[in-house]
């Protein structure tokens, strides 16, 4: 299997550690925005990542990747079969993709993927707007979201733990970190999720790619 993708990409980690977890092996295949790259633009139409190639099977978006796994490769089930409890890891999924890594695209897509991967100067004042107005809400929200479990859904890890965590990512990029005497819960359950064996080697390869592309 061949995942297409960026290690910076919050829906590229979501599914890098929805694979570590069910324990499937795979090859990352590093692509950039609109990359040229022939395999990874027959498997994603859109030049949007992730993408996949599972035997000659292409598919693109990790939401569908993730579904279509969790069909193939059912145990360890990150999607619950509980009706109530599958709509709960599916609206999280929802949230992490379409709400908070919006949030955090404009703040990293403008202050780090604009100057410093394209070449041009990114629109601040909406990363700026972004951080100030936006993410407190959010936080706030899901601080009053996460149980005494310490996972999002039930009393284990879901996709729900893995989508909504990996944003967080692109906000400690920004400099933006959870202040733990705010948002006491969100910073003990993204410590915990993000420190995962599924996802913290590919998170210290990111980081160290990050240093180098501040540092330039």
């Amino acid at each position: 299997m061949i995942i297409y993708g960026s290690l910076v990409s919050p829906f590229v980690r979501k599914l890098l550690g929805f694979l570590g977890e069910k324990g499937i092996d795979f090859e990352l295949k590093g692509v950039g925005i609109g990359d040229p790259d022939p395999g990874f633009r027959a498997a994603s139409p859109l030049g949007k990542m992730p993408a996949m190639n599972d035997d000659g099977f292409l598919l693109a978006d990790s939401s569908a990747i993730i579904h279509y796994l969790e069909a193939k490769y059912p145990e360890p089930a990150l999607i619950p079969a509980d009706p109530q409890d599958r709509g709960r890891v599916i609206w999280w999924d929802e949230f992490g993709d379409t709400v908070f890594a919006a949030c955090s695209g404009k703040m990293f897509f403008n202050r780090i993927v604009a100057p410093k991967f394209l070449g041009r100067e990114g629109d601040l004042t909406a990363a700026a707007l972004a951080e100030g107005e936006e993410l407190p809400k959010l936080l706030d929200y899901l601080e009053s979201a996460i149980p005494a479990s310490g996972f999002l859904v039930g009393d284990r890890l879901t996709l729900a733990d893995l989508a909504v965590a990996s944003p967080l990512m692109n906000f400690r990029h920004c400099g933006a970190c959870i202040n733990a005497a705010v948002h006491p819960k969100i910073a003990a359950w993204s410590e915990a999720i993000l420190s995962r064996p599924s996802m913290a080697p590919w998170i210290a390869k990111e980081e160290r790619l990050i240093a180098r592309v501040l540092a330039a």
